[in-house]
């Protein structure tokens, strides 16, 4: 124990200031500066460059050179080294007192090789694309202008019906004026034409679990597929994304080529981060440079597993708080990122997220999104400084919503329900989600994200044939308790016995029940106050054939199906119309608790149907009131409405800002299982 204390006391005595940790690479000098305190002697093995040549100069490439490294101050060691080092490949190799030594990669590294066992001196400007000094990041005035839309690199473009060439790839967003057989939008076109705002990618930084070497083979082979929550360099780009994961330049370029492309069609880049674990623990770069700091323990000494993937980062230790800052930073400043969502942020201490919510907004740009799930896996010792709802008020970064989201589906994986699947009774909690959260856990809207499914748990289209008991008629998957899919021999086999949409007639897709509960569900989310989030997909009735954690699932399961924009073109139309409304009447969007407490202000709430009415003129709207009806009954309805003539806008799976119909005499009719949406100027 003495000798674990000595250790954390010379820890904290050696916490470096300086930002450059790391390789920096000048003309003709390369500097290299790694912190590992509790190291005796550090050396820097240098590799030459990959030539990608015959094997008869393999031995030349393997060829190293051991240089040892000089002790500083605060912890650091350094080494300078003349001469043009692009592309050469580097490793530390500390000692410790007690002899052992280790080869690790640099965590700072910037650029690394296939499948990230070395890191790679790279000269960044050289990964610039074309374009690249003129690119010009969104603004974003308020966190609530923003409609976020979560999206997996791989889902957008793989299958077939995408039309894309660079299939599983980051220049898949690079690809316009592609269209299906009836002249539907494609990619990224298709995602202008929808009028989000953002792009939330799933993991982008290089990831353990993908061997970038194969993923290009069979993309009937699971094994090329995850989402990416495995963590292994944070700071470079994930290589099985990029056309060659064996050149260390092109991830980076094509990345940067990937962010470009969004920027000139006006949408952000939101990076979906996971500082919270690595994918390896005694393997890990910052185990084997500082043992036993970057990780939390246990009382017993044990690695603490509030991740429930077998360890969690320590990001209340100075060091560890340095380097997530400083990564964040990186990627919103070499690579123009606009916005990070943050994964089991309860995990990250609220110190940390504060003075980073702070830095970012100060330092590089108030137009940057903060975002995370206020939760952990399992227990974690970190307590009371886990980043959990209410935490974050007033310090420049937003939760996810959970509350809302079970208020309005129910839970996330089985038959319970919510308002828009038919339970009784919610409609006091609705209208606490609807406003903003402001009587919940907020200061304001801008600090929840609204949604009611992403990634995790069933999708949008399952969960609501699931409360509907449709699970077993549409032949969705079903797993057995050793992993197996009960009844068939593959997953492929399974996804093609399920009929997702069996129950849909073609010829009258809006009448259709669990249609008319999935626009309802994301139809209150798209029109209440705070952040809106949908999962990619949702506009084209994505489904996931049941499977309910499709992380190691495939392309079978994951890939979008673009040939289901012409199948049921009304639901895209839908989504697209209640964005548009949303970001064309600043009504949706009020950016304070005072706003909302004084200008959203209800009619009617029971029995399934929750009617209120927005102030438009002090929003500055155009229009100068806006009543909202959500009627998730099976029955009709008259609603009693301020007098004045109405234009109804949203109603019968139509949606946008032109008048439907008008009404006048004080009844509006509301239709079942339906949003209805209508302003007067009069």
């Amino acid at each position: 124990m003495i000798e674990e204390d000595k250790q954390e006391l010379l820890i904290s005595e050696d916490t470096y200031k300086g930002r450059d940790l790391g390789v920096t690479l000048e003309a003709q000098t390369c500097h290299f500066k790694v912190w590992s305190p509790l190291a005796v002697q550090m050396e820097l093995l240098l590799y030459p460059p990959l030539t990608g040549g015959s094997p008869e100069e393999e031995p030349n490439q393997l060829k190293q050179q051991a240089l040892p490294m000089q002790k500083k101050g605060q912890g650091i060691w350094v080494l300078e080294l003349e001469g043009d080092l692009n592309s050469y490949r580097y490793m530390y190799k500390p000692t410790f007192e007690d002899g052992h030594s280790t080869n690790a990669v640099d965590p700072y590294a910037r650029a690394v090789t296939m499948n990230g066992e070395m890191g790679v001196i790279v000269r960044l400007e050289q990964t610039h694309p074309n374009g690249w000094s003129e690119d010009i990041r969104p603004e974003l005035t308020s966190p609530v202008d923003a409609v976020l839309y979560e999206l997996h690199v791989r889902d957008f473009s793989i299958q077939p019906s995408s039309g894309i060439t660079n299939k599983g790839k980051y220049m898949a967003f690079t690809e316009t004026g592609l269209r299906d057989s009836e002249g539907n939008t494609l990619g990224i076109d298709h995602l202008v034409e929808l009028g989000i705002t953002h792009v939330h990618l799933m993991p982008v930084f290089d990831f353990a679990t993908v061997d970038e070497s194969k993923v290009d083979g069979d993309t009937s082979d699971d094994s090329n597929y995850n989402w990416g929550y495995d963590p292994l360099h944070y700071n470079v780009p994930e290589g099985s994304y990029a056309s060659r994961a064996d050149d260390p330049e092109t991830r980076i370029r094509e990345f940067k080529s990937m962010v470009l492309a969004l920027h000139n069609k006006g949408i952000g880049v939101i990076m979906d981060v996971v500082y919270n674990h690595t994918f390896d623990t005694a393997g890990s770069s910052f185990e084997k440079l500082v043992p036993g700091y970057y990780y939390r323990q246990n009382a017993d000494g044990t690695y603490s597993n509030g991740s429930g993937t077998g360890n969690e980062v320590a990001t209340e230790r100075t060091m560890v708080r340095k380097f997530i800052i400083e990564s964040v930073r990186y990627w919103a400043e070499e690579y123009h990122v606009d916005g990070f969502r943050f994964d089991l942020m309860g995990l990250i201490d609220t110190t940390t997220m504060k003075q980073l919510a702070a830095e970012l907004h100060t330092e590089v740009s108030p137009s940057i999104l903060l975002y995370g799930e206020p939760w952990g896996a399992l227990d974690s010792p970190l307590g009371d400084d886990m980043t959990q709802k209410g935490t974050q008020r007033g310090a420049g970064f937003a939760v996810f919503n959970d509350n809302f989201r079970g208020v309005i589906k129910g839970d996330s994986d089985g038959m319970g329900t919510g308002f828009a699947t038919g339970a009784d009774g919610k409609e006091d909690e609705l209208w606490t989600g609807i406003r903003g959260a402001i009587q919940d856990f907020t200061d304001g809207p801008s600090e929840t994200i609204n949604y009611v499914t992403v990634h995790d748990n069933l999708n949008l289209w399952d969960k609501v044939a699931r409360t509907q008991g449709l699970h077993d008629t549409l032949n969705f998957l079903t797993y057995d308790e050793d992993g197996s899919i009960r009844g068939c021999q593959s997953v492929e086999e399974a996804v093609e016995k399920a009929k997702p949409y069996l129950q849909i007639d073609p010829e009258h897709i809006l009448e259709n029940e669990t249609v008319r509960r999935s626009l309802l569900a994301n139809g209150i989310v798209l029109t209440s106050q705070g952040v809106p989030l949908i999962a990619a997909g949702d506009e084209l009735l994505r489904s996931k054939y049941g499977d309910a954690n499709s992380h190691q699932s495939g392309d079978v399961v994951n890939a979008i199906h673009w040939e289901q924009k012409k199948l049921f073109k009304p639901i895209f139309d839908y989504y697209r119309g209640l964005i548009r409304l949303r970001r064309e009447h600043p009504a949706f969007r009020l950016r304070t608790r005072e706003e909302i407490e004084n200008h959203v202000c209800l009619i009617e709430k029971g029995n399934g149907l929750l009617a209120y009415e927005l102030n438009g003129t002090a929003a500055s709207d155009s229009w100068e009131r806006i009543v909202v009806i959500y009627n998730a009954a099976k029955e009709n309805r008259d609603i009693s409405v301020p007098t004045g003539t109405w234009n109804v806008i949203v109603e019968k799976g139509q949606a946008g800002i032109d008048t439907i119909r008008t009404i006048q005499d004080g009844q509006v009719h509301v239709n079942a299982i339906s949003l209805t949406v209508m302003y007067s100027n009069s």
